[in-house]
């Protein structure tokens, strides 16, 4: 047990073997991310300690779950300058909010053991509105207990529940899940297993596909297994955990008996450690024409790898249904030194087109938009 809490405590409030800089400012920061040509990068809110997960709300207004921080915040950029300079505190006290989505004027959040809901939301930023409880029936476990919240194109929410460990097997069906619900909370259902942690999912356009992230068991060496984008397709499809890793990396504990080609799977292996969180599929009129309907990856980082990697917004390019190559889009926030400046968590895109990205380490939200040849 205290081996478990140990990993925990070292994976949400990162590795000792790291070096972090407190000294650079978000302004500074900037400075050392690199883009492709045409981009730039700035901030578009501070002080949005811990910011995880986005969701955008109806006129410009985007909520932003957290972590440990145990806020739900709204920010707005009601000028249209490119700074969001409102800040609201929608909830605080929460346990690990990290999980937020919206749908008809009404704010949705996942804590480690439930979903709640506040109504009317964007009519009540600077007084919100209590909550109503959606769905209370979430394992209380905080080990890869955040959840991601996202509304499907089935107008259903969908969620995951993590294991409850490094590796285990899980003495409960709803463990290493993926799953989804009404937006009442009624029709319950888990439609995926075998899924240690995702944190990130999005819908491929035209296809409807969903592709989610999913991070690798700790433990097997600095280069294994990978981390994984996965496609999900039939309900009840099993994606290997505990017994099978990367698609063909038997466990050497729980996999000793099973066979990796009777589990779906990865549509892209990433780098091991890499902790890909947040994903979107790009929609925007604003990036030329090669980025349309392709797939933006933040890399949270490693937190226990010899040499740290990471740290990094991917871009997986797609031919149809098919991942074909990732290459970096934004890397900087890990310098030469090894020092990590900033952790990107997810990915919003914005009505004109441009991308938000939220930093849970520097608590900023970034806006990068495309100043370049059409």
């Amino acid at each position: 047990m205290i081996f478990f809490k140990t990993t925990l405590l070292s994976a949400l409030f990162f590795s000792t073997s790291l070096s972090f800089a407190n000294s650079s400012t978000p302004q500074e920061l900037l400075k050392q991310l690199h883009l492709p040509a045409g981009f730039s990068i700035s901030i578009y809110a501070d002080n949005v300690p811990n910011a995880r997960s986005l969701a955008l709300g109806d006129n410009g207004v985007v909520f932003v779950g957290s972590g440990r921080e145990g806020k739900v915040y709204a920010i707005q950029d009601k000028d249209q300058d490119g700074i969001a300079e409102q800040r609201y505190i929608i909830a605080e006290k929460l346990t690990m909010p990290n999980g937020v989505a919206y749908k008809d004027n009404s704010l949705y959040v996942a804590e480690i053991s439930r979903i709640i809901r506040f109504d009317h939301i964007t009519q009540q930023l600077s007084q919100p509105p209590k909550p109503s409880i959606v769905f209370d029936q979430f394992p209380t476990d905080i080990h890869h207990g955040w959840k991601y919240l996202r509304f499907g194109p089935d107008n259903k929410l969908y969620t995951a529940v993590g294991a409850p460990c490094n590796i285990c097997k899980p003495d409960k069906d709803i463990y290493a899940s993926l799953v989804r619900l009404n937006a009442d909370g009624s029709q319950f259902e888990v439609i995926a297993h075998g899924i240690r942690n995702t944190v990130g999912f999005d819908w491929q356009p035209d296809t409807q596909a969903l592709f989610f992230t999913d991070n690798g068991r700790d433990y097997l060496g600095d280069d294994s297994p990978p981390d994984e984008l996965n496609h999900w397709s039939t309900k009840g499809e099993h994606f290997g955990y505990p017994y099978c890793h990367g698609g063909d990396i038997p466990d050497p504990e729980f996999g000793v008996d099973k066979k990796c080609k009777d589990f779906t799977p990865p549509a892209w292996k990433f780098k091991a450690h890499i902790a890909p969180l947040g994903l979107r599929f790009y929609q925007g009129q604003q990036f030329p024409a090669e980025y349309k309907n392709q797939l933006f990856v933040a890399q949270h980082g490693s937190w226990n790898r010899t040499e740290p990697q990471g740290y990094r917004v991917a871009l997986v390019k797609f031919n149809h249904e098919q991942a074909i190559s990732e290459q970096d889009f934004i890397s900087g926030w890990l310098n030469k030194d090894g020092e990590v400046l900033g952790r990107p968590v997810d990915i919003l895109t914005l009505p004109n087109g441009s991308l938000l990205i939220s930093d849970d380490k520097l608590g900023v939200i970034y806006k990068v938009s495309y100043q370049g040849k059409p």
